[in-house]
This record gives C-alpha cells, sequence and structure tokens, in this order.
C-alpha cells in the first residue's frame, strides 16, 4: 500500500517477544535488521534452570505458561530444539543486535551470549550489547539513554542507510566496560 518500504523493515523485540524476534530472524529475511532483548534462545538449555526472580525452576513456563509447548521436553524434545532460535541459527540472514543483563533473573543472560556465540561461528552479522549488573529490563538511567542512543544508531544504519557508529564497526569489550563501569 506504499506505507513501509519493504526492502527497510525493522524488527524489534524484548523478553517473550524477544524470542518471538529471535525466532522469526532464524526463519526469514523479510527484515532488513532485528534488535532483540532478553530473549529465551535454547529452550533446551533454559528448560531445567531458575526463574531467578521468583524462585521457580522454568518447566512450568515452558509446558503450560507463556512458552505453551504443552509437553514436557523429555515427552518432546525435537520440538523443544526445532523452536530453539540458536539451534535455528544457520538460517539467519539478517543483520542483529542483541541486548541482554548480565543479572537477568527472567531470561538467563547465558541465553543472549549462546545465541551471540552460536551466531559468531556461523559468520553472521551480530552484536551483543551486554549490560553489567542489569536485570530483565534496564534500570539505570544511564543504561537505558545508552541502549536508546545504539539502537537508534543501528536502525538508523539499516534502515535508512547512515554511517554505521565506530562502536559498531570496532566493538566494545566486556572486560573494558566491566572496567569502566568501576571507574
Amino acid at each position: 500500500m506504499g506505507y513501509a518500504d519493504p526492502d527497510h523493515i525493522g524488527m524489534q523485540g524484548h523478553s517473550w517477544g524477544g524470542y518471538q524476534s529471535s525466532f522469526i530472524l532464524t526463519q526469514t529475511d523479510m527484515f532488513a535488521c532485528t534488535v532483540t532483548g532478553a530473549p529465551v534462545t535454547n529452550l533446551t538449555s533454559m528448560y531445567n534452570i531458575l526463574y531467578k526472580n521468583s524462585g521457580t525452576n522454568n518447566q512450568g513456563i515452558f509446558e503450560l505458561g507463556q512458552v505453551r509447548m504443552g509437553k514436557g521436553m523429555f515427552d518432546d524434545m525435537q520440538n523443544y530444539i526445532d523452536q530453539s532460535p540458536v539451534h535455528n541459527a544457520p538460517g539467519i540472514k539478517t543483520p542483529f543486535m542483541i541486548l541482554h543483563g548480565t543479572i537477568d533473573g527472567a531470561v538467563d543472560w547465558n541465553q543472549g551470549l549462546e545465541f551471540y556465540n552460536a551466531a559468531r561461528r556461523l559468520g553472521k552479522n551480530v552484536i551483543l550489547l551486554s549490560y553489567p549488573d542489569e536485570n530483565h529490563h534496564l534500570a539505570n538511567k544511564s543504561n537505558q539513554i545508552d541502549f536508546q542512543i545504539r539502537m537508534k544508531q543501528y536502525f538508523d544504519h539499516y534502515l535508512k542507510g547512515t554511517e554505521a557508529p565506530e562502536w559498531m564497526e570496532k566493538g566494545i569489550k566486556q572486560k573494558d566496560k566491566l572496567y569502566n563501569k568501576a571507574k
């Protein structure tokens, strides 16, 4: 209908939307770029760990709660694998950026790290914005501002064709972020 340029559409999701955006990017190249926040990316590794913010395990959430798999992982392992973005990472054709706090008590930080490492190993265009000492949603105002600026720059680069900022080209090492935060 002419409302949007089909070659310059971005996708963004956080938490359950982070899972959905992560899975979708493994299935299609219809988006120019994706930003995914605090995503569940490996249903098999997340199934048996704690939902730290409440102290319960994730099994109920996966079987009957938000994930709605309908069966336990050991009753339908292949479905858990098939629905995991990390296991579908070879199909990624879209540049994407992951946001994750290192002390996320809802979706373990390792989910974002696992997806990032898989994508990097496969030569995919991926950036991980890892925020030390942040939970499921960024609480530190300076981190909120930092993420909003970086997300805008990311979308501007892929959707509007602006020049990539230096951080997108060269990155910032995690150890340097931790060191700089302590200063």
